[in-house]
């Protein structure tokens, strides 16, 4: 499948357009930000499927997705996992939205979460946890950086409610 995302200086910032993409999902899908015009979209990118940090971030979202749904608004979750390990992922929690697969990082690198993380004093680059609230015609309305996942979920669904 072809994965394309608008390059920038990854300084996005409130007010900005959000840069285009298109990535494969899960369930062999296909999702653009294109596709999604006229809706508000959640996109939040988190470093790996299945593990503790990651599952609970999507738990959150899937707990309020249906609120989301009455806020006009699409969640879309992005790593680098590929789509096998998505649909597993989904089908383990029933997550109700797209996990989409960045599999160049070409995404991450466009939104500024593809960055140079460290454990155990090892340096490595990584996905970090931001998220990225577009509104209807498609520019960036707000930006969560470094999120923690406690109370993030139920604090993105308050501004995407401030957008109707």
């Amino acid at each position: 499948m072809n994965q394309t995302a608008e390059t920038t200086d990854n300084t996005l910032k409130v007010g900005d357009y959000a840069p285009e993409f298109m990535m494969p999902t899960d369930g062999e899908g296909e999702i653009s930000l294109g596709a999604l015009k006229g809706k508000n979209v959640v996109l939040y990118f988190y470093p790996k499927d299945d593990t503790p940090g990651c599952t609970k971030e999507a738990q959150k979202f899937t707990e309020l997705s249906d609120q989301f749904n009455r806020a006009s608004t699409v969640i879309l979750g992005v790593s680098k996992d590929n789509v096998s390990s998505h649909d597993t992922f989904k089908a383990k929690y029933c997550i109700p939205f797209q996990l989409a697969y960045d599999e160049t990082g070409t995404v991450c690198e466009a939104y500024g979460t593809w960055v140079e993380k460290s454990m155990y004093g090892k340096k490595y680059m990584g996905i970090q946890r931001d998220t990225f609230l577009i509104n209807d015609e498609g520019k960036i309305a707000a930006i969560w950086r470094k999120v923690k996942v406690e109370g993030h979920a139920q604090e993105v669904l308050e501004a995407a409610r401030k957008l109707r």
